[in-house]
């Protein structure tokens, strides 16, 4: 059962267990192994809304992700991603059905925690605490998909031809000696030539092409793992202009 002590590991390595890391919460765990969700401590009835559980696979996906970086330190998170995609599938029922079984019971105890907050409010109160954990997810939301790209290897965009002189610029300077203000960056691209301009406008096309590339090599990563919500709708291919469309 190389999966569970994969789990074990995992836990050994926090050196916590699981009432350790519930410890001042005002929450016990429902048996030794349960995964079931623990509300947070809370000063604010918003702040305490709970989140809803992770699914079978993404619960498995983080458990498995420190042990494959342990294993491939110098890997990406898309590869590492990859492989734990291919693992799951591979893993047997028995075993996915723990994580489901998981998965189900945290739902329960979600539901369970909505009706017992809702309970204590007003219906004035519940449409006003609703507002306001809408306004928060939404704040959350690109920061969280910021972070979740990041971590799956999502490739950096193109830097235009003025964004690579200005990294140049400052580059030059980091040592503190002398800061260039934009301001006066801005006035040294104006002032240059067409022929100078020209070679950060070719490192620009070069970018782009970078870009492309390992986009279509990313996607392709993200559509095996199951990632299909990650990819582009639509792509236009590079023309005379060399640019695309995302």
């Amino acid at each position: 059962m190389a999966l569970f002590r994969g789990v074990w590991n995992v836990l050994s390595a926090l050196g916590k267990s699981g009432a350790d890391l519930c410890a001042g919460c005002g929450s016990r765990l429902r048996s030794s192994f349960s995964f079931a969700y623990v509300p947070r401590c809370f000063s604010s009835t918003a702040n305490s809304y709970p989140k809803k559980p992770l699914t079978s696979y993404v619960r498995f996906s983080k458990e498995q992700l420190p042990i494959f970086k342990a294993q491939n330190p110098d890997a990406k998170n898309s590869e590492l991603i990859r492989k734990i995609a291919q693992l799951w599938r591979e893993l047997p029922d028995s075993e996915k059905k723990i994580y489901e079984d998981a998965y189900r019971a945290d739902w329960q105890a979600y539901k369970e925690e909505i009706s017992r907050i809702h309970e204590q409010l007003t219906p004035s109160q519940i449409i006003s605490l609703e507002k306001e954990i809408l306004q928060k997810r939404l704040k959350k939301k690109a920061l969280i998909k910021k972070r979740e790209l990041t971590m799956l290897g999502k490739p950096k965009r193109p830097r235009s031809a003025y964004n690579i002189f200005i990294a140049e610029r400052f580059q030059e300077t980091k040592d503190g000696t002398s800061q260039v203000k934009l301001k006066t960056i801005n006035e040294n691209w104006k002032n240059l030539s067409s022929s100078q301009k020209q070679v950060y406008i070719q490192l620009a096309n070069d970018d782009k092409i970078r870009y492309y590339n390992e986009m279509k090599s990313w996607e392709e990563q993200m559509m095996e793992v199951g990632r299909n919500d990650l990819i582009r709708r639509t792509v236009k291919h590079q023309g005379k202009d060399d640019t695309e469309e995302y």
